[in-house]
């Protein structure tokens, strides 16, 4: 019964650090993406319109 408590943390820790990875790697893909766009139309940020206030403000990474 220990050895099946153990694999089942070791399966929860294992899918939340793949969720983790994942929610990572998206973000990163992001930024790479946002600047290729940039550089290739001459830019040198992204505004982000705030939809409190709506005011622009350049994008945070």
């Amino acid at each position: 019964m220990p050895q099946l408590i153990f694999f089942a943390i070791i399966a929860i820790v294992a899918y939340v650090g793949y969720r983790s990875f994942l929610k990572e790697a998206e973000r990163v893909t992001a930024k790479v993406r946002r600047a290729e766009q940039e550089a290739r139309t001459g830019t040198q940020g992204t505004l982000v319109r705030d939809p409190k206030t709506g005011e622009y403000h350049l994008a945070k990474d």
